[in-house]
This record gives structure tokens, C-alpha cells and sequence, in this order.
């Protein structure tokens, strides 16, 4: 995967973000997407986690973790 840094994360748009507001969980490829359910699962809230699953779930259907 690909470093993000910070001049990267900022040129992503809003669309690559689960939160486009504070431009948390970036998701704009399927490696990032992948870490972003992982990184949620740790620190995010339930509500959290259902909201990075489902985006991730949207955009990537064909990951392991969707297919439940």
C-alpha cells in the first residue's frame, strides 16, 4: 500500500472519506479501505464501525469481510 501523506490525503475529495467532515478513514482504494475496517474495529465506536462497513462494503462488495 501506498504511503498517504498529508499532501496526498489533501488532495483527495470528500468522496474518498467514510467521514467526509473531518476527512477520517480514507477509502479511496481497495488496500485503504481493508485498513480502514481494521483500524475502526479498534478504536472506532459501534457506530462508527457500521458506517466505515457499510461504505467499505459499497464501494468494495467483493471483499471477505462483506460477504457475510
Amino acid at each position: 500500500m501506498a504511503k498517504l501523506n498529508a499532501a496526498r490525503r489533501n488532495a483527495l475529495p470528500k468522496t474518498s472519506f467514510v467521514f467526509p467532515g473531518s476527512r477520517a478513514y480514507p477509502i479511496h482504494t481497495r488496500q485503504h479501505g481493508i485498513s480502514a475496517l481494521g483500524r475502526v474495529k479498534q478504536h472506532g465506536t459501534p457506530a462508527q464501525q457500521r458506517a466505515v462497513r457499510t461504505a467499505v462494503c459499497r464501494r468494495y462488495p467483493g471483499l471477505p469481510a462483506c460477504k457475510r
